[in-house]
């Protein structure tokens, strides 16, 4: 499902303009964007967590040439699904 779909079914069952529809979404995502960048959990009741968690830096190699190497420490969006996403997903 992309933004669009998100869009076209929101005009559709809500009945907003596909102009309100798509100004709606981008709103939202936007919210939750700025909540992941403040580093905050965005939980969505039925669906599931959003979650940055910090990387430390770490040894590697380059698969290329087997020189060791650092990675550096990052930040990683993690998504885990609710238990009522899971049931309906699966059963």
């Amino acid at each position: 499902m992309t933004k669009t779909d998100l869009v076209e079914a929101i005009y559709e069952r809500v009945g907003l303009s596909r102009k309100e529809a798509a100004k709606a979404v981008d709103s939202v995502l936007e919210i939750i964007k700025d909540s992941l960048r403040r580093g905050e959990k965005v939980k969505i009741s039925g669906f599931g967590n959003f979650v940055v968690n910090q990387k430390r830096a770490r040894r590697g190699r380059n698969p290329q040439t087997g020189d060791p190497l650092i990675i550096g420490s990052r930040s990683v969006l993690s998504f885990k699904a609710s238990d009522i996403l899971k049931q309906r997903l699966c059963g």
